[in-house]
């Protein structure tokens, strides 16, 4: 036997810890740090705050200025199936001061992670868009529109992304892969508190290679703790503001107030518009008024779930003008009233 003891060869993973030692020595406290911040975003359990595209949604759908129209205009609507949801519709236009007489028909399609919107008028122009969740926080967007006219041509790729209490938007329109021209936009919104918001939208445009513009919006959206009413704020350069005011007085009105100031060295206007819905049983009434002097109106009244009137109306005091509009709303479907999620007609009694 030998007088000296024989060493064990030292192995490969005891000299791991000496040589990851100095690595996990830096990143060790950076780590702590994220994890003791992400465990405090946690404790608050702030709410999300939705996306800066969609801060004044319910002042859009509460104001009349994306439902009036002028003239006369019929949709007819026929339902093909119910899941995945499938329909197709034809629109006509008729008589519009501003817009030409003209046909559209259109097509939608739906499924729990696709959805698919298309339309072609008389004249041939296209317009398609194109959704795809790929998770309940992650989805992907594409509008089109193709059209014979020089100009109106227009692609749009989009992605959203949704965290616990922020939000992510960027989009591309009309990106061009050869020398990167096109207007490109990004968005960040973050929940400060259970009921404030803070965000900022920043676009660069690049008409041509040589060109660059670079233009930042800051928004800001206060949600009461019961969400019975939003205030927001949208500041832009150069010396725009937007604020706007939502509240829910009741389960069938609501009321809304925007105001514009354009504080530009070249031009200072401002614009305050006041608006209310109501939403009955079987009927949605708009109301608006603005400090230009326009007075509108707008009752969609359904008779049937199968069949709704519109009427609507504008009048500007200030240019002495008016304008009205007209149409209808009919809709059949081939399927049978279990596939609608309908009750079955009672039977006649069957006697012997």
């Amino acid at each position: 036997m030998s007088a000296f003891p024989v060493q064990a060869p030292a192995s490969s993973s005891s000299t791991k810890p000496s040589a990851l030692s100095p690595l996990h020595a830096v990143l060790s406290p950076l780590s702590n740090t994220y994890n003791r911040f992400a465990q405090w975003r946690s404790d608050l359990a702030l709410p999300s705050p939705g996306s800066v595209e969609n801060v004044q949604k319910e002042v859009k759908s509460t104001h009349l200025t994306n439902f009036i129209f002028d003239g006369a205009r019929a949709d007819l609507t026929k339902t093909l199936s119910a899941n995945p949801a499938f329909q197709v519709t034809h629109s006509f236009s008729l008589a519009s001061q501003n817009v030409p007489s003209n046909y559209n028909f259109g097509a939608v399609f739906a499924n729990e992670q696709v959805f698919m919107q298309g339309g072609v008028d008389h004249e041939g122009s296209v317009n398609a868009r194109f959704n795809r969740g790929w998770s309940p926080t992650n989805v992907t967007k594409m509008q089109a529109q193709l059209s014979h006219q020089a100009g109106h041509n227009m692609i749009q790729l989009e992605h959203d992304y949704t965290g616990r209490d922020y939000s992510v938007n960027v989009k591309a329109i009309n990106p061009s892969p050869a020398d990167f021209s096109g207007i490109y936009v990004g968005s960040y919104l973050q929940s400060l508190t259970r009921n404030l918001a803070l965000g900022f939208e920043t676009m660069l445009q690049r008409p041509t290679p040589e060109m660059t513009e670079l233009a930042t919006s800051y928004v800001a959206k206060f949600t009461s703790t019961d969400k019975s009413w939003i205030a927001s704020a949208l500041l832009q350069q150069p010396g725009i503001l937007q604020a706007t005011y939502w509240q829910k007085l009741s389960e069938k009105v609501e009321v809304a107030a925007d105001l514009q100031v354009m504080a530009a060295p070249t031009r200072r206007d401002a614009v305050a518009t006041l608006g209310a819905k109501w939403d009955l049983r079987m009927s949605t009434f708009r109301a608006q008024l603005d400090s230009t002097g326009k007075v509108s109106a707008l009752l969609e009244q359904r008779f049937a779930p199968t069949f709704a009137f519109i009427i609507g109306g504008e009048i500007d005091h200030f240019k002495n003008a008016a304008k009205i509009g007209v149409g209808v709303m009919i809709e059949s479907s081939t399927l049978t009233p279990e596939e609608m999620g309908m009750p079955a007609p009672p039977q006649p009694p069957s006697y012997p």
